[in-house]
């Protein structure tokens, strides 16, 4: 589980980026904080912490002020900057400071999940750990790319693709092509070819179920919980 602090002035905001985050297979809030101090003194404090959602606008500090003080301490959590701050010096700046990823409110929870996955994939590759060949760099400092969809081949629709996605998301467990036709609407072939797909593009898994006799069944697992 990927502990997460989220760190925002509005508790409002705060509390709705934390049930976003709480939605996320794989992902568990450790705490939220509504200034630096508070921020700060948490990750002093929480047992452990992988990843803090960072505001830049707080009342005591900004948040990049806070990251820089998190590394002169020696902590080395990482962070994903989510504000509303647009200037391109402050996106330079977080960049500069460790920054892995910016996202820029307001959003909806398809943003801030899209992120969540990239570094999910991230932390997987890294945690594979050994030497690296140049593809397997690329393939690490492509990892927190975060396209809405992959490309989708001719004849593939973005909303049938949405629908068995977010099905996949969402289940306690593997699911067949048949499990995905009765929760979608659509023929288990077309469930079939979009499942295909999405173990393709890395955003599935494929595990087999074996029965009595006869051929194994094909399940798919989203990828966070494979």
């Amino acid at each position: 589980m990927i502990e997460v602090l989220v760190v925002d002035d509005d508790t409002r905001v705060a509390r709705v980026n934390a049930a976003y985050v709480e939605k996320v297979p794989g992902f568990h809030v450790a705490g939220e904080a509504h200034s630096a101090a508070d921020a700060l003194r948490q990750l002093e404090t929480l047992p452990r912490l992988d990843l803090v959602l960072m505001d830049h606008y707080l009342p005591d500090e900004t948040g990049l002020a806070v990251v820089q003080e998190m590394r002169r301490r020696g902590h080395q959590t990482d962070v994903i900057m989510v504000t509303a701050a647009r200037d391109v010096s402050t996106v330079q700046a977080a960049m500069r400071h460790g920054a892995l990823q910016y996202l820029v409110k307001p959003f909806a929870f398809a943003g801030l999940r899209a992120k969540l996955e990239a570094y999910a994939e991230l932390r997987r590759t890294l945690d594979g750990g050994g030497e690296a060949e140049q593809a397997e760099v690329d393939r690490i400092f492509g990892a927190l790319s975060t396209p809405s969809e992959p490309d989708l081949p001719k004849g593939h629709s973005p909303t049938t693709a949405e629908l068995v996605r977010q099905s996949l998301m969402n289940a306690d467990g593997p699911l067949s092509a048949q499990e995905i036709a009765e929760r979608t609407g659509v023929s288990r072939q077309t469930a079939q070819r979009y499942l295909k797909l999405l173990e393709r593009t890395g955003r599935a898994r494929l595990t087999l179920k074996y029965g009595d006799a006869g051929r194994p069944e094909h399940r798919y697992v989203w990828a966070t919980r494979a």
